[in-house]
């Protein structure tokens, strides 16, 4: 069973049931998270509305890590610190957009989306007080 983004589900603004006038269309077919996950580098293609293609990732061991300076390393990611979007993620060690992860530079913040873009971009967070 696939994700179905389509809207002949929902009611009439009246409260009303919607009657189906037709049948479901390839183009509100959704897609299952990747949930990319710490491990050895894999990644899915997939094709998306006109032809084009997006790169999932599926597994991930390095990032690119800005510093405040603005120089840019590719670091291995040690592990999952936090992750805010979502509790289960959080005790998966799921990576996300938001996500804390730990690198041999110090503590990052994932600000790519890597089950979209297909890259894990991060940025070093500062401890306050120093």
């Amino acid at each position: 069973m696939s994700v179905w983004h389509g809207d002949q589900h929902k009611r009439k603004d009246s409260g009303g049931r919607k009657i189906a006038n037709r049948k479901k269309r390839r183009y509100e077919a959704g897609f299952f998270p990747a949930e990319t996950a710490l491990g050895k580098n894999k990644s899915k293609t997939i094709r998306k509305h006109g032809g084009n293609e997006k790169v999932r990732l599926l597994a991930v061991n390095q990032a690119n890590i800005s510093d405040a300076a603005g120089k840019t390393s590719k670091v291995e990611i040690l592990r999952v610190i936090e992750n805010p979007a979502n509790v289960d993620y959080d005790r998966r060690g799921v990576i996300t957009k938001g996500t804390m992860i730990a690198t041999s530079l110090g503590t990052a913040r994932v600000t790519s989306r890597p089950g979209q873009d297909g890259i894990v971009n991060a940025i070093l967070v500062t401890k306050k007080g120093a």
